[in-house]
């Protein structure tokens, strides 16, 4: 039972009639206090939720929906519950709002009224109630009010709302005023009127919820919502998304709404200096990627640290000189945070921390002879009989037989007073360069330097390297230059970074089948946001083949029957030289198209915009599949709309829905069909190479049966890969919080005092 001032209304408090009872009744609600966190002075713990990114330890990080988690005091930590939920979140209200919507017949809707408890995690309550359908009616009736008022009264309002927030008047308060004007200032700007159903969104974010819209919603325009609400407390809002690109088209696009309000727009990106962050940092609204947020953030405790040491240099800071820009701290204390393409970054890049390298030692030569010499040594070295290799952990291990080969190979004299052990490990971490890094598909060479690209959205991950000297082994692997491998100056978590926020929302086309682990890890609710028009996009049935080339040739065969009837056709591959394969197979048939990949990024928009035209077709790697907006040609509606072909299955469910989310948006026509064959990277990531073998043989012998039971194999190897994903993921989780408990028990900074 919860203790009191949490309970319900029609919980009552019950006396104990005995002794016994009554010490029974007091170990119970001591019980009850540890499990609902109300710890007395929690939020005047220092780091705590008063300066979210202050430069003290972090006893106390605020998490989203006004509660609080305590990191030191064990493993699993401790919540306080200092906000109320929002009123009305009740099953019967959340049915019937789905009732409004479609008009389901009331046998429907009592059959489904409880569907919804399904897709929570327990004890998370919904964002989405009948409360909110109220507010959005609040909303609508405001509008033929504030149409009627001229563009200077409407920035008079975004003022007056402003001076209301500053004065410390809550969000549930300002939320109808806010939302109308932001609504009004969408409509005059943009020509854009928030639809009712993205209100709804709009309500649940402000009160903390991850919400899912079917793409093509419009999660663009509705994050203006709740950034408008947030800012005009002057504490800024920041909106994190995956990339540069969706940042500054976001950002540049929603600017006229935030202008026609009073509020400032700033845009953070990869290649700015230090005063052109502080300065996006320093407005209301600020649009930047999660990286740059979390790297600006250590950036920040590296400078407080020099600040506090003495080291920065005083006399610039003081007069504002360049030579102590970088010595001026470029955040704000924190406030809210919307995450966009939330499946995105809070899950899929949540497996690897941030990292701010040290700079290098003077060993510089030996490291080089090391990688260099361990490239060399693998060329002659034989899988099963020199070394194993696991492909589902992507390791490779010297064998008895490659350690001999490897001692008779004649070494360079920098190496001489290296260990036989140094040596192991770097063939080893050479070989897995080898057998699981390939060209044009982990990374691309570009101007003699290796350019990560990133596995979730098919883009150049510029600046990135990969740790544990695995970027100097592929570096030696393509014979370029060598960096020297560095430690960690500081790091910091995904999961750790957004806990420090005191608010945090988030949306994506794809995140309910992810609804627990997010619920668990960032303590938020999910909610399913309904479409605006029903979404008629139908699957073909799948396409199941014996090999990758028989693949792409039926591949090639159904985007020519397509282009004959002059639909457009999108066509996604999982790596850069897959797409560039099928671009030569495409133009071997005569069908003029256009690739879209980390070689093609300045054509980005222009491809994009004419994706959807008559007879269109366009090959992509991952860059279409999240984020884009292809709008149909003149047309193109009344033969179909756009056609997608799915060429394999990727690591994660929801990339592949990404990527289908193209076609049939706003309730546009379209149609999308899944190829596999048997063998698809997807069954060894999933089975290992042995079990894949006798799946693939099983595949092959069944080809001309049920092309859905035939995918089963593949689906399930997808859920297996990404259940591994989730366990790399708590792992990392637990063993940054044991080792950030560590460090504040000695009283040193977690993420700048890390081992390297």
């Amino acid at each position: 039972m919860a203790p009191a001032g949490l309970r319900g209304r029609g919980e009552r408090r019950r006396v104990p009639r005995t002794a016994a009872a009554a010490f029974r009744a007091a170990v119970a609600a001591s019980a009850a206090r540890v499990r609902w966190g109300c710890w007395a002075g929690l939020a005047s713990t220092p780091g705590g939720a008063d300066s979210p990114n202050d430069l003290g330890p972090p006893g106390v990080a605020r998490l989203p929906g006004g509660r609080c988690r305590f990191r030191g005091e064990g493993a699993q930590g401790c919540e306080a519950v200092l906000a109320s939920t929002p009123s009305g979140a009740c099953a019967a209200g959340y049915a019937s709002y789905h009732g409004a919507l479609a008009q389901k017949p009331a046998a429907a809707e009592n059959k489904s009224m409880f569907g919804w408890l399904g897709g929570f995690a327990p004890g998370m309550r919904p964002a989405i109630n009948a409360g909110t359908w109220k507010l959005v009616r609040e909303i609508e009736s405001l509008a033929p009010e504030l149409e009627a008022l001229d563009d200077v009264a409407l920035k008079r309002l975004g003022r007056a709302l402003s001076y209301r927030a500053k004065a410390g008047e809550p969000v549930d308060t300002l939320i109808v005023d806010s939302f109308a004007a932001t609504r009004e200032a969408g409509r005059r700007r943009l020509g854009m009127r928030h639809y009712d159903v993205q209100l709804l969104a709009g309500v649940a974010l402000v009160h903390g919820a991850i919400v899912e819209m079917q793409t093509g919603e419009g999660k663009t325009l509705v994050a203006t919502l709740p950034l408008v609400l947030y800012a005009l407390a002057g504490k800024g809002a920041h909106l994190a998304t995956v990339n540069d690109y969706l940042a500054r088209r976001d950002a540049e696009w929603m600017m006229p709404i935030y202008e026609a309000l009073g509020l400032k727009v700033g845009i953070v990106e990869s290649q700015m200096d230090f005063d052109q962050r502080r300065k996006a940092y320093a407005c209301d609204v600020t649009y930047g990627t999660a990286k740059e947020f979390g790297f600006d953030f250590l950036k920040d405790r590296l400078i407080g640290r020099e600040m506090a040491e003495g080291r920065g240099d005083l006399g610039a800071m003081l007069t504002g000189n360049a030579a102590g820009s970088a010595a001026k701290l470029l955040q704000r204390p924190y406030w809210f945070a919307l995450v966009d393409e939330a499946d995105n970054v809070l899950i899929d890049e949540a497996r690897t921390p941030l990292i701010i390298a040290s700079p290098p030692g003077e060993a510089q030569a030996v490291e080089q002879a090391l990688f260099r010499f361990a490239a060399q040594a693998t060329v002659g070295l034989e899988a099963d009989l020199d070394f194993e290799k696991d492909v589902q952990k992507q390791s490779c291990e010297l064998l008895g037989r490659g350690r001999s080969r490897v001692r008779a190979l004649d070494r360079p004299p920098e190496l001489d007073s290296t260990s036989l052990l140094a040596i192991y490990d770097a063939v080893e971490r050479a070989l897995r360069a080898r057998q699981f890094f390939t060209r044009d598909r982990q990374y691309v060479v570009r101007e003699g330097k290796i350019v990560i690209i990133d596995e979730f959205t098919g883009r150049a991950a510029e600046g990135r390297t990969w740790r544990d000297g695995l970027h100097q082994a592929v570096e030696a692997q393509e014979e370029i230059e060598i960096t020297v491998p560095s430690g960690h100056a500081a790091r910091i978590t995904i999961q750790d970074l957004f806990a420090r926020w005191p608010h945090l929302a988030g949306m994506t086309g794809t995140i309910a089948t992810s609804a627990p682990e997010i619920a668990r890890t960032y303590d938020v609710a999910v909610d399913v946001v309904p479409t605006n028009k029903p979404a008629i996009r139908r699957r073909l049935p799948a396409v199941v083949c014996g090999t990758y080339e028989n693949k792409l040739e039926k591949i090639v065969a159904e985007t020519e029957e397509m282009h004959a009837l002059g639909r457009p056709v999108l066509i996604g591959t999982r790596s850069i030289d897959k797409s560039e394969r099928l671009s030569q197979l495409l133009a071997a048939a005569g069908l003029q198209h256009t690739v879209l990949n980390a070689r093609h990024i300045e054509k980005e928009a222009e491809i994009v915009a004419g994706a959807g035209q008559l007879g269109q077709i366009t090959v992509s790697t991952n860059m279409a599949g999240r984020g884009t907006d292809i709008k149909l040609g003149e047309g193109v509606e009344q033969l179909g709309g756009l056609h997608v072909i799915c060429t394999e299955l990727h690591d994660s469910a929801r990339i592949d829905r990404q990527l289908v989310g193209r076609c049939g948006r706003q309730g546009d026509p379209g149609t999308w069909r899944q190829y596999v064959a048997a063998d698809d990277e997807i069954l060894v990531a999933g089975y290992g190479p042995k079990r894949a073998a006798r799946i693939a043989a099983g595949v092959r012998a069944r080809l001309g049966g049920d092309p859905e039971r035939l995918l089963r194999p593949f689906k399930r190897a997808q859920m297996r890969v990404e259940a591994r994903h989730v366990r790399q993921r708590r792992v990392l989780e637990y063993v940054e919080r044991q080792r950030a408990e560590a460090h504040i028990q000695m009283s040193q900074d977690p993420y700048l005092d890390s081992p390297s």
